[in-house]
């Protein structure tokens, strides 16, 4: 579990069976989101159906946030979506953005790029366009985004120091992003840090809460700030699968706690130019 490319391949292989399932589907069957066996995705999701630009095809219901609720996006901005999945939060920001925006979601999962191209294909959208690439070496120029977005991903990353540094990249000086993502107060105990099914539910690859809001600072952003905060609850049958009973009852009397937080970052206006040798100045 601690190999990255172990971890990507669980994501990747978990994602791409998501992604050829509805929402529907995935809520019902074992080898869905919320089937047995795994984890309820369901008890992270926000309810998007009443937001503009809501699709009921790009929504999995795989996310933990409503980061576009709190990302200032504007008419006119170029927004980009790491870890875009169908396409559910890029087009809701299209909806913000306008015909005169731009909307670029990123993804790993070659099944995601193609239902979300899908989605966008059908909607008529001809600004709103998805590549397949990884968000610690995210496939575009530096210094490209008014807006970042994310919503229940970063914890799926292994490296989130690299993540972050290339959300810092990506941003224009003076832009910003507004990120949902799972985050932990105490220690997680060792039956569902080592569960594999954990870490592609975004709960075992979460980080400290104050880690992850360092490394964000460390990155240079400024102006950090966290937007929203929810407490996570997993239902005891789902920590069955990887607890015992006296497992389960010390977790649940534990100091731990699950989170979903929104984070908002602002790129300084002062950095203006990237590393030197870099070939974005």
């Amino acid at each position: 579990m601690n190999n990255p490319d172990e971890l990507k391949k669980i994501v990747k292989d978990k994602y791409g069976e998501i992604a050829l399932q509805s929402k529907e589907q995935n809520e019902a069957s074992c080898c869905g989101a919320t089937g047995c066996g795994t984890v309820d995705y369901a008890i992270f999701a926000d309810n998007y159906t009443t937001l503009e630009g809501y699709n009921p095809d790009a929504d999995l219901g795989l996310g933990c946030g409503l980061p576009t609720e709190f990302a200032q996006i504007k008419p006119g901005d170029t927004v980009v979506d790491l870890g875009s999945g169908a396409g559910n939060d890029c087009f809701v920001a299209r909806a913000i953005t306008g015909e005169s925006g731009k909307v670029i979601g990123i993804d790993m999962t070659e099944a995601m790029i193609a239902k979300a191209r899908a989605n966008a294909d059908k909607l008529g959208f001809n600004n709103v366009e998805f590549r397949q690439g990884e968000i610690e070496d995210i496939p575009l120029a530096s210094n490209r985004a008014d807006v970042v977005i994310s919503n229940c991903v970063l914890n799926l990353v292994p490296d989130k120091r690299k993540a972050f540094a290339e959300t810092f990249r990506v941003l224009k000086p003076d832009w910003h992003f507004s990120i949902s993502d799972v985050v932990l107060i105490g220690e997680l105990p060792a039956g569902l840090v080592n569960a594999a099914e954990m870490y592609a539910g975004c709960v075992s690859g979460a980080i400290q809460k104050d880690e992850y809001l360092q490394l964000i600072r460390e990155n240079g952003f400024e102006n950090v700030t966290v937007q929203k905060e929810k407490v996570i609850q997993v239902p005891d049958e789902i920590l069955q699968d990887y607890l015992d009973t006296e497992g389960i009852r010390q977790f649940r009397e534990s100091n731990t706690g699950i989170f979903s937080i929104t984070v908002y970052g602002q790129k300084p206006a002062s950095a203006s130019c990237c590393e030197p040798g870099a070939g974005c100045c």
